[in-house]
């Protein structure tokens, strides 16, 4: 089962998106990624295969990849 989350706001996307994908770890996946954009350079894609956590240690729970919007899944 797929879940999808969007941010769009003034404080860092990214947190907030994995905080929001957490919610949806019940429905069972098998991947996980984040697009966050920061209005002046390209977006930017953070992919993980396996658990929620792999995503997470990834992007240092997010404080690694800066940007006020963004959007994130599971697979």
């Amino acid at each position: 089962m797929c879940g999808i989350v969007g941010y769009v706001g003034n404080e860092q996307a990214a947190p907030i998106l994995l905080s929001g994908l957490s919610k949806l770890e019940y429905r069972g996946y098998d991947s996980a990624g984040i697009v966050i954009r920061d209005g002046e350079n390209p977006a930017e894609v953070v992919k993980a295969k396996g658990k929620l956590i792999n995503l997470y240690e990834k992007t240092n729970s997010g404080a690694d990849i800066k940007g006020l919007c963004g959007i994130g899944h599971t697979r």
